[in-house]
């Protein structure tokens, strides 16, 4: 029986778009079925979760061959792949940081896939390359995802990702002879590097199966140290639990090499924390918190007192002491009270408390002595987003990089005694910033609550409802979409297309309540904010349902794909990428079981699992339904979000759908999840993406 059978769709759209034909691989169903409290889902396409599995590798190419084929048919494609590579090509500059009294930075000088890492004495001065991970590969798909230079400055620890997987490979580096070093260490995944004495703490699986390494659960994770200059098969298992298969371990080491931090999580919200004395070498570790309910983040230590960030009894977050050797909760200090804004991090530099909050979805920064008074609030250039602040406990000299929709990351020097930031960087982009406008609006959801949105548009668009509209969302996992430059999306707003962001609840915009609001049986809150943002721009006229693409990726392809499934009539073009479409089945693969605090599980009981399946993509597309033009993206080595979940998706569309437009899917090969993607990947990604929007809007390319 041959796997695929090629299907004639005749594609008729309104008189500007000639008709077309697309061939479709009609993919093999198996009679497999799923059994939840007694009740049978049909599970027709699950053969496609083996994804080393030559049938599966045989329908990549086919869809591949269909979607490119359709793609390359589209116009202004050689314009607009120009058109990003002209708005690519400028200087980008990230924020410094200082360790043994020199300065390292990324830098990329235009197109580079990607960032190259510099140290220099002097910043006014040229600066050295220390570490080029364009030289790691041919195609720029080997990333660097963390480094950390030791406080003597004398090596750099690094971890490389390849082809986009979250598994990493650990380095080491003499920065004064410039040699790689013959320390390796493999199968590292969700770590940090925190350098002690003449090692560093991490985190590691056991080796997996090699078919299976892009999609088993990842279960077992364990903290080691590792001494320089010995095999990692020697290195001491510092904390592990036999008991709970599902459980996340990250470590920490405070600035003054004082205390060990080990965080403990299950899900992707909450976790314990354990402290250890490592000046005290009999010392035990001491729980600070062994709930899994609530977020504790160490951020810094003063002496014997610890500062810890936490949204317990505070949803918005606020700074507390704990002294190590009274640690009790009674005897907790509250350095920083929870305000009206959410407070997102903390960092003791300069002699004093940066604390970065977030105001209606955007950045605002107050400075506190370390008693927790309050001194001054530090003016930024606009509505955005900052990240930094780079420095040390006593070192006056700081750096913070500033950016939003219209302003590409700028990089700050900010002076404590004069109360001022100076400009460090401003990059030379292609297009002039103060032609477009940034601006915040609210609107109801359907139960009456207001929900934020920021709107990004070329001055002098006219509000006539006929405005080509991406409307972009993700409401999850207590992530706030905060106001940031995209290069790629200036080739949509140059074009006069209207950019729109909406802060969904499950986001962390609001804190705590705004996040809960948004998952397990409060997950149609998250489509229903959604919705609203669609009706809210439609009915102050900056487009119409036939100019309306939306777009989101991971959870926000699970967004994507159930709005289109609920309302398919409100949008022209749905763009799901890397998404999670499958919602009873992702905790049995790669780390979905974490997403459960967030969804979840369709184990967890009979009314969890009816809810899911209420709303889960995969399941609810509806035969003889018209949907919009669905582009589904996803990639071969996405081991966060495995591909399997968009394989199926699309595979079920294009069975159901009997619609006029078109139904695809881009597997990108060599590439994940999004993190570390070479600058040529995404010239060619946004290519495809811009040329299927741009024809399917009928917008005209400026």
């Amino acid at each position: 029986m041959k796997l695929f059978i090629y299907l004639l769709v005749f594609v008729s759209m309104n008189s500007r778009i000639n008709k077309q034909t697309i061939e479709y691989p009609v993919t093999k169903k198996e009679a497999t079925k799923d059994v939840y409290f007694e009740i049978e889902v049909d599970d027709p396409y699950q053969w496609l979760e083996a994804d080393h599995s030559g049938e599966t590798a045989d329908w990549v190419k086919a869809q591949n061959r269909t979607t490119f084929g359709y793609l390359a048919t589209l116009p202004n494609r050689e314009k607009i792949k120009q058109q990003l590579t002209d708005l690519l090509d400028y200087p980008k500059h990230g924020t410094p940081f200082k360790k043994a009294g020199k300065y390292f930075f990324f830098k990329n000088d235009g197109l580079q896939n990607q960032n190259v890492l510099y140290r220099t004495t002097d910043l006014t001065a040229e600066a050295e390359v220390i570490l080029d991970p364009n030289t790691l590969s041919d195609d720029g798909t080997v990333a660097l995802s963390q480094v950390e230079v030791s406080d003597d400055g004398k090596h750099l620890a690094y971890m490389v990702t390849k082809s986009g997987s979250d598994w990493n490979e650990i380095f080491v580096k003499d920065l004064e002879t410039g040699k790689l070093l013959d320390d390796h260490i493999e199968w590292v995944k969700f770590s940090g590097l925190a350098w002690y004495d003449d090692g560093l703490f991490y985190s590691a699986y056991n080796k997996p199966e090699e078919a299976k390494k892009l999609s088993e659960s990842n279960e077992f994770q364990k903290i080691y140290y590792h001494k320089l200059g010995t095999l990692q098969v020697d290195d001491q298992l510092v904390l592990e639990d036999r008991n709970q298969p599902r459980r996340l371990f990250g470590a920490g080491v405070t600035d003054d090499k004082r205390f060990l931090v080990i965080s403990m999580s299950e899900a992707s919200h909450g976790n314990a924390m354990l402290v250890k004395d490592l000046s005290d070498k009999a010392s035990d570790y001491v729980p600070l918190m062994k709930s899994f309910d609530y977020e504790f983040h160490v951020e810094n230590n003063l002496g014997d007192s610890l500062f810890v960030r936490t949204n317990y009894q505070a949803p918005k977050y606020r700074l507390v002491k704990i002294n190590i050797n009274q640690p009790e909760e009674e005897n907790w200090m509250e350095t920083i009270p929870e305000k009206k804004e959410v407070l997102q991090t903390v960092n003791f530099v300069g002699g004093r408390i940066v604390a970065e909050y977030m105001r209606d979805a955007h950045s605002v920064v107050e400075v506190y002595q370390y008693d927790g008074a309050f001194e001054y609030e530090i003016k930024l250039p606009g509505i955005g987003t900052v990240d930094g602040f780079s420095g040390e406990k006593n070192d006056p000299e700081v750096f913070y990089s500033y950016s939003s929709f219209n302003t590409p990351g700028e990089v700050y020097n900010y002076d404590f005694e004069k109360k001022e930031g100076r400009l460090f960087f401003r990059p030379n982009v292609n297009f002039n910033p103060d032609e477009f406008v940034v601006k915040q609006e609210f609107y109801e959801s359907k139960d009456g609550t207001p929900v934020p949105m920021f709107i990004v548009h070329k001055k002098g668009v006219e509000m006539n409802g006929n405005n080509p509209t991406l409307l972009y969302g993700y409401g999850g996992f207590n992530v706030s979409l905060t106001p940031s430059f995209s290069t790629t999306r200036m080739v949509f707003i140059n074009s006069g297309g209207v950019l729109a962001v909406a802060n969904l609840r499950g986001g962390g915009e609001y804190g705590e309540a705004w996040h809960q609001a948004g998952t397990k049986l409060n997950k149609q809150n998250v489509f229903d904010d959604f919705f609203g943002a669609a009706d809210y721009l439609i009915t102050q006229n900056y487009t119409s349902s036939e100019k309306l693409a939306i777009m989101g990726g991971s959870n926000g392809g699970l967004l994507v794909g159930a709005v289109i499934n609920q309302g398919p009539e409100l949008f022209r073009v749905a763009l799901p990428a890397v998404g999670v479409m499958d919602m009873l089945r992702f905790h049995r693969f790669t780390i979905g079981w974490a997403w459960a605090g967030d969804y979840g599980t369709s184990d967890d009981s009979p009314e969890m699992f009816e809810y899911l399946n209420g709303y889960s993509p995969y399941h609810n597309i509806r035969k003889g339904v018209d949907y919009p033009a669905v582009l589904v993206t996803t990639a071969d080595h996405d081991d966060r979000v495995v591909p399997a979940h968009s394989f199926k998706y699309i595979a079920r569309l294009q069975e159901l759908h009997t619609g006029p437009m078109p139904a695809l899917i881009r597997i990108d090969t060599k590439a994940g999840h999004g993190a570390g993607k070479p600058t040529a990947k995404l010239i060619d990604e946004y290519t495809d993406v811009w040329s299927f929007v741009f024809y399917h809007l009928e917008m005209k390319l400026s």
